[in-house]
């Protein structure tokens, strides 16, 4: 019971959709012999029960900080022993205190290093022109610093999003300005801030309403809105302090460098994530594959659906290729698979878009747009499973005929 209200605490840090959990610990309950009554939270998990000689026992356990993308992957791989009922109690016990022991991969530049890239890759993908790519770079580097020091020190980890989002709107329309644009360019502001933005939380709780955990998915959807108006406090401070009016912002798209530069974009942005994040070095194949797959279907809606239908498509590719990927010996975990795609179509799909035009005139049209973006990519996500129910339904059904 220890065992598996550890496990479940430590899948809802790595960011697991909260259906997930409880599905897995079910199973896993089952084949060890113990009753599985729980309760399962966003940051909070309580298994009561027990076999038939111990009695009734109860185990809390709680998420109180999220793992690293890195310490996901030996995670998937307990996770995938728990439900076979391949390890024990005590060894999966002793193999979380060995994720949780895990020291980063990389060193501090690396930290850096890879956000500046993912900065400079959002600028290729949603504003590909040369001031864009370095006001970019540029701001990506403080960012990233500003991110390290940060890990020093809980009040200012929790302070951060807003500073952030204040320092670089300011430093973007003073520089706009000093430059002589004639704008401020919100569209220069979302590169830079991508580490903030609660999009997988706002989309897993999505997923969770619609599937009628609604505690859980109540929880995200309220940390996943304060986080949004953190972003947006700090840019409408930057806005007042820099002296501009709405009429002088603009969202408009400028390309200069044409339409090879988003391909371009989701490379770097791998490479970023590879030095950010720390995966193992195998899975850079599997991910650059995933973000041009998703990037691909984030394209293809957008051209027959309209640009509110992208995240639908790119949420229903991604999903279909990570569980397809999934599938083959020697891959991933879909959940691994799924997280890189994720980080890459909220901001592609206008979510931080319209969070940036919160300080304009038409802000209730933009806190719809954002909710609308958000709903697409986890109906698309969901779309996307079913889809691969049903084919295993298929698959199942065709074995047993032959």
């Amino acid at each position: 019971m220890t065992f598996l209200a550890r496990l479940g605490a430590a899948m809802i840090a790595a960011g697991y959709p909260i259906g997930m959990v409880r599905r897995t610990l079910a199973v896993s309950a089952d084949g060890y012999g113990v009753s599985r009554e729980m309760l399962v939270l966003p940051n909070y998990i309580q298994l009561g029960g027990g076999d038939n000689t111990g009695g009734t026992t109860l185990r809390v356990a709680s998420a109180e900080r999220d793992l690293r993308f890195d310490q996901t992957f030996p995670l998937a791989t307990l996770v995938k022993a728990a439900e076979g009922h391949q390890v024990t109690a005590d060894e999966g016990l002793a193999e979380l205190d060995r994720i949780d022991a895990l020291p980063p991969r990389f060193p501090a530049w690396a930290f850096v290093a890879g956000y500046t890239l993912q900065s400079a890759a959002f600028a290729l993908i949603l504003q590909p022109n040369p001031v864009a790519l370095m006001a970019a770079t540029v701001l990506g580097f403080g960012v990233g610093l500003l991110g390290l020091v940060a890990r020093r020190s809980e009040p200012l980890t929790q302070l951060l999003p807003v500073v952030a989002a204040f320092l670089v709107a300011l430093c973007a329309f003073l520089g706009g300005r000093w430059l002589h644009l004639g704008e401020g360019s919100l569209r220069a502001l979302a590169p830079a801030l991508v580490m903030f933005l609660p999009g997988a939380a706002i989309t897993l709780a999505v997923i969770e309403l619609s599937s009628r955990d609604v505690i859980a998915g109540s929880a995200r959807l309220v940390a996943g809105g304060m986080r949004l108006a953190q972003l947006a406090f700090g840019i409408l401070i930057a806005a007042q302090v820099a002296g501009l009016t709405a009429d002088e912002l603009s969202v408009a798209t400028v390309d200069r460098f044409g339409p090879w530069a988003p391909w371009l974009g989701c490379a770097v942005y791998a490479i970023g994530l590879f030095l950010f994040h720390g995966p193992p070095t195998r899975f850079m194949v599997w991910m650059l594959l995933i973000l041009y797959v998703s990037y691909a279907g984030q394209l293809v809606a957008d051209a027959v659906l309209g640009s509110y239908a992208s995240g639908f498509g790119g949420g229903l590719t991604l999903t279909l290729c990570a569980l397809l990927l999934a599938q083959r010996p020697g891959t991933p975990s879909a959940a691994t698979l799924l997280l890189p795609g994720f980080w890459l179509l909220v901001p592609g799909s206008l979510g931080f878009i319209g969070v940036t035009e919160l300080i304009g005139t038409n802000s209730a049209g933009a806190v719809a747009v954002t909710v609308i973006s958000m709903i697409s990519i986890a109906l698309g996500i969901q779309a996307g499973l079913l889809l691969m129910g049903v084919y295993r339904q298929l698959r199942t059904t065709v074995a047993r005929r032959q």
